[in-house]
């Protein structure tokens, strides 16, 4: 842990016993929280991501179904700060349509360019939509990303928390908070827990009878369901006007991660 995320853990102690909260709960809230790194516009730092436009695709390889979102430098990010186990360098590039649609497999939803492999512009040619607009992403922040209230209170307590472990889940994040735990302006989310204006996308993702997806790998439901974890959050915006707060979230296992076997992502669209 860094100072500052030390720093802001005993912050929300502090501020989670003034308010009576119970301190197992504290510390399971701290336990659970996660890296992120957030990608905004603005700033004079090096590009860390692009978004909209053409992507630049390896020399040959296929077009991928749906309009680039994003490529984001992974040499450009904090090392660790997004507590995945991403390559050190290349590009992660994202795919992603408007059709609203809860997480399912999509195989070419993200690609990996490793570093140092021929490009070229490659535009898609969708005729149903033209490229996303273009966007410099150079302001980085990154911190602890906590779950979702109600995410919090499904995994600490089952499939039907009671309505006081609901509101508890609650005073939590509302302590969060008040110690500067929320979330910075940002375009695009790299790691950390995913914030949803509907459903969460890791919870549906690891579970295929919700989800409807069937696994790709042969893994049997319940089997590693913890190594599933947010990839990106794209927060739409005006860019998407069919949407309404429009969001994308790719989720992926971290052991596909770590084989760089982006095939294996997932996708969810959704509006608030």
């Amino acid at each position: 842990m860094t100072d500052e995320t030390v720093d802001r853990a005993n912050r929300f102690r502090a501020e989670a016993a003034s308010r009576g909260l119970p301190a197992e709960e504290v510390e399971e809230w701290i336990r659970v929280a996660r890296p992120a790194v957030y990608l905004a516009e603005g700033g004079e730092g090096p590009l860390v991501a692009r978004i909209g436009g053409d992507p630049l695709l390896p020399q040959g390889a296929p077009k991928p179904s749906d309009p680039f979102v994003a490529s984001v430098d992974l040499a450009a990010l904090p090392p660790g700060a997004t507590g995945l186990p991403l390559p050190a360098d290349g590009h992660l590039l994202f795919f992603s349509g408007t059709d609203v649609h809860i997480s399912g497999h999509v195989s070419d939803a993200v690609l990996y360019v490793p570093a140092g492999t021929p490009t070229v512009p490659s535009p898609l040619g969708h005729s149903w939509r033209e490229p996303y607009r273009t966007r410099e992403l150079r302001t980085v922040w990154h911190q602890p990303s906590a779950q979702m209230p109600e995410s919090f209170a499904l995994d600490r307590w089952g499939d039907f928390p009671e309505d006081e472990q609901f509101e508890l889940a609650d005073e939590l994040a509302d302590a969060w908070a008040d110690v500067g735990g929320y979330r910075p302006p940002w375009a695009l989310q790299i790691g950390g827990h995913p914030v949803s204006p509907q459903n969460d996308p890791v919870h549906y993702a690891r579970d295929p009878e919700e989800s409807g997806h069937c696994e790709q790998d042969g893994t049997a439901h319940g089997e590693g369901d913890d190594d599933w974890a947010l990839l990106a959050t794209w927060r739409c915006g005006d860019d998407v006007t069919e949407l309404d707060s429009g969001v994308a979230h790719w989720v992926i296992r971290r052991r596909d991660v770590a084989a760089r076997r982006f095939d294996r992502v997932h996708r969810c669209v959704e509006m608030a």
